[in-house]
């Protein structure tokens, strides 16, 4: 049974690697050209950061190579440096360092907070950018760089003498890989025929269309890092940016391949395998890349399971770029762009976006800015702003369940008198009048944070003024941080200006330990302090006693 096991396995790792490769070689050559390096630029990241990625990465079954967001990314980069390549390469090196540190210190982990809303808008602003850039050459014009804003002001003149063999054949590979029976997808993967279809067209009958023209062929030549310490610390921004983009992208990606196989993947060794693979790629002059959603998914639905099938699928393309500068040649830039628009299309979250009356107006406010800060902004600025306004969000509504769990009620001053018991949850249904009860009850139940500190101040400080006593049930604290513990602090000042007493009942160690390293109840004496109810009220009565 052992056997046959492994034998089913290794079968299906090769097919999902002979598969992936294929889905690959269309893709990476438009990446290729979209970030403005090169269709063989695209072809080294699909074998550097597949290869390092699919041997030291945290997810089995998962394909790595270049994608829309570091695509994206790197296409600035490249603008920014486009007469010192090698700087270019050595931000992207850097990136893969930045991300290898991410890993050893176990940020990994922490990717998965990210709200859905901020990867959304993310995603989808991805995808309206690389749809927006590839305009321009599916109408046969040259692209240009600046990102999507300059691309729609070229749009005018690009219209005004677009090229209709380029529009042809660009329209023929959107077709052939929207529409793509799904028949036979298994044995002729969409991409792959978009590709084949549209170079088809170009060469029988539209041969006007521009297209790729020579390609470097062989084994790449090793890109050394520009290492001056004032460069360095210049790299560093975006650097980052890669880092955070990939490490992103990647278990995003990484949490598509666990749904899919039912397995849980190790984040932190994933973006260690990551930053391994871009290294590998800055150093022999490829895209950055990524965890490869639609790559890991037909590789997963082909049966690969292990990195066996990543391997592969390097080894396939890796043949490949040996000879393949006279197999792309006549590609025309129009058919990449027709792939490429149907790939930004699908990074698009249309699940959220078909659901935009259903969603809850902040979740949507944070989607949308982050979408519109992606296009028109920034990347890093769009996640960023993002990630602040979810916070935001999150703290509004952190506010109201926390302060749903504050009880502040008036005692009557019978509830004092001996042998009479009230219990917690009789007094909080009495009817009574405020006016006429000399003892008050703030009970405190659940977990209070910075998200509520002000309003609780405001909400219970108004009640402490009423009364001459006031007793602070924490019996169903869980938690308190130093913010609320502040508030604390501030509220028995507030009592102690007003000369009322303060009774601090069953107090538990874990709320005691963070209210006493701030010295909140400093100024209360220590026989304040009971553990129940009947201590509290012969504890009053004494008080009361005491006042007269």
């Amino acid at each position: 049974m052992r056997i046959s096991y492994s034998s089913r396995t290794l079968s299906g790792d090769i097919f999902g690697g002979v598969t992936a490769a294929v889905v690959a070689l269309p893709v990476a050559l438009a990446f290729g050209v979209a970030s403005g390096l090169g269709p063989i630029a695209g072809i080294y990241s699909a074998i550097a950061v597949g290869f390092f990625a699919a041997v030291f990465g945290g997810t089995p079954s998962q394909i790595s190579g270049p994608t829309g967001p570091m695509t994206i990314a790197m296409a600035v980069i490249v603008t920014q440096h486009a007469s010192t390549l090698p700087e270019a390469f050595t931000i992207v090196m850097l990136a893969g360092l930045l991300q290898i540190a991410l890993g050893a210190l176990r940020i990994g982990s922490f990717v998965a907070y990210t709200p859905y809303s901020v990867i959304s808008g993310f995603m989808s602003g991805i995808g309206v950018i690389i749809i927006t850039i590839q305009v321009l050459p599916f109408i046969g014009a040259s692209a240009v760089s600046g990102g999507p804003l300059n691309s729609i002001r070229a749009w005018p003149d690009a219209l005004a003498r677009f090229n209709l063999d380029a529009l042809v054949v660009g329209a023929a590979a959107l077709a052939v890989n929207v529409f793509w029976p799904g028949s036979l997808r298994k044995y002729l993967p969409a991409p792959l025929a978009a590709l084949l279809g549209g170079t088809l067209l170009a060469f029988i009958w539209f041969s006007t269309a521009p297209v790729i023209g020579a390609v470097p062929t062989g084994l790449p030549q090793l890109q050394w890092p520009v290492l001056a310490p004032g460069v360095i610390i210049g790299f560093l921004q975006p650097a980052f940016i890669l880092a955070l983009l990939g490490s992103i992208d990647s278990l995003l990606t990484s949490l598509v391949a666990d749904a899919l196989t039912r397995t849980t993947h190790n984040p932190n060794r994933e973006l260690v395998g990551q930053g391994i693979g871009n290294f590998a790629a800055g150093l022999i002059g490829g895209l950055p890349g990524a965890g490869a959603t639609m790559g890991t998914v037909v590789n997963i639905r082909a049966g690969g399971r292990t990195p066996v099938s990543g391997v592969l699928r390097s080894a396939i393309l890796l043949a490949l770029v040996l000879g393949i500068g006279e197999i792309t040649e006549p590609i025309p830039h129009a058919v990449l762009a027709g792939i490429l628009m149907k790939v930004g299309w699908d990074i698009i979250d249309w699940r959220f976006l078909t659901r935009i009356r259903h969603i809850r107006r902040d979740y949507l406010v944070i989607m949308l800015l982050t979408l519109i800060l992606t296009v028109f902004v920034g990347l890093i600025t769009a996640v960023a702003l993002g990630l602040i306004a979810a916070g935001i969000a999150r703290a509004k509504e952190s506010e109201r369940l926390e302060l749903d769990s504050v009880v502040s009620v008036p005692l009557l001053d019978q509830a004092f008198l001996p042998d009479q018991a009230v219990a917690a949850d009789e007094v909080e249904a009495a009817e009574v009048d405020a006016y006429e009860a000399r003892v008050g009850l703030v009970a405190l139940r659940g977990r209070f944070s910075v998200a509520s500190a002000n309003e609780l101040a405001r909400v219970i400080g108004a009640d402490i003024q009423e009364h001459e006593v006031v007793i602070f049930d924490f019996s169903r604290t869980t938690h308190m941080d130093d913010s609320a513990a502040l508030v604390m602090e501030q509220l028995i000042g507030s009592a102690a200006d007003e000369n009322t007493e303060c009774v601090v009942m069953n107090l538990s160690d874990s709320v005691a330990k963070t209210l006493n390293s701030i010295g909140v109840f400093e100024h209360v004496p220590q026989d304040r302090f009971v553990g129940s109810l009947d201590e509290a009220r012969a504890l009053v009565r004494r008080i009361l006693k005491d006042r007269g």
